[in-house]
């Protein structure tokens, strides 16, 4: 296996985002992509990897492997590569080899871990809804809703995108018109209540992509997706807050 990037930003900002909710999980390198599927601890949100092979100058693979490690690791070698590097992933010795070639060569070799826990399955979801807007304004959106409350609902209602908080006697609202693509196949309104905390990791994908793709129902699971053409895809699901009246 030898793999080289030429533009490593794409799987160093990837693992900054996903080390934000998951401690270790599992790659499986195939001959199309680097994948990734993994719920973080809590079992509240999960996260969709996939790094095409289209976004290597080389992918050299003679089978399918499938590589586990700690994100904590790989996080702190992924800093240390620099805009202008090449990036190349190898096994050798059971171990990742990490190869940052700039001004220097720098190698890098991570041990891979064993992982007990069952392959995870992407859920089967329909979404009603579906948002395209700026990770800009989403962004600032989550951060506003952040002042008062520790949750924030998303709602689609009369052509309109709405993101509302409320703690106590506080409220903030933000109505997102301009930019945003919407596409409802209902014309009841849908809300539903998702963790800020949680939010603000994930918006940590913003890096992969100028725009992110919305989608959620009522009380149910909301999804992030972050995509760069040809290149990656990250998304997050995120289960909802459902409060009993």
């Amino acid at each position: 296996m030898k793999l080289t990037l030429a533009e490593p930003k794409y799987l160093k900002d990837s693992i900054n985002a996903i080390s934000e909710l998951i401690n270790e999980a599992r790659f499986k390198i195939t001959k199309d992509a680097i994948e990734l599927i993994a719920m973080d601890p809590a079992n509240v949100a999960m996260v969709v990897f996939k790094l095409l092979s289209s976004a290597f100058v080389e992918y050299e693979l003679e089978e399918e492997v499938e590589i586990a490690t700690n994100f904590a690791d790989l996080k702190q070698v992924m800093k240390r590569a620099k805009s202008n590097d090449m990036l190349t992933l190898a096994l050798e010795e059971n171990r990742l080899k990490i190869t940052l070639k700039g001004n220097s060569t720098r190698t890098f070799m991570l041990a891979t871990i064993e992982l007990d826990e069952k392959e995870q399955k992407v859920p089967n979801l329909t979404f009603p809804v579906s948002v395209k807007t700026s990770t800009q304004v989403l962004g600032d959106a989550i951060d506003d809703a952040d002042v008062f409350a520790d949750s924030v609902t998303f709602i689609v209602e009369n052509g309109k995108f709405i993101i509302e908080a409320e703690a106590n006697t506080n409220r903030v609202r933000n109505e997102i018109s301009e930019g945003a693509e919407i596409n409802a196949e209902t014309q009841d309104k849908v809300s539903a209540k998702y963790s800020i905390e949680y939010l603000k990791k994930m918006m940590t994908g913003a890096k992969l992509s100028d725009d992110v793709v919305i989608k959620f129902n009522k009380d149910y699971p909301l999804m992030l997706e972050f995509k760069t053409v040809d290149k990656v895809m990250l998304s997050f699901i995120l289960a909802p807050r459902v409060e009993n009246d």
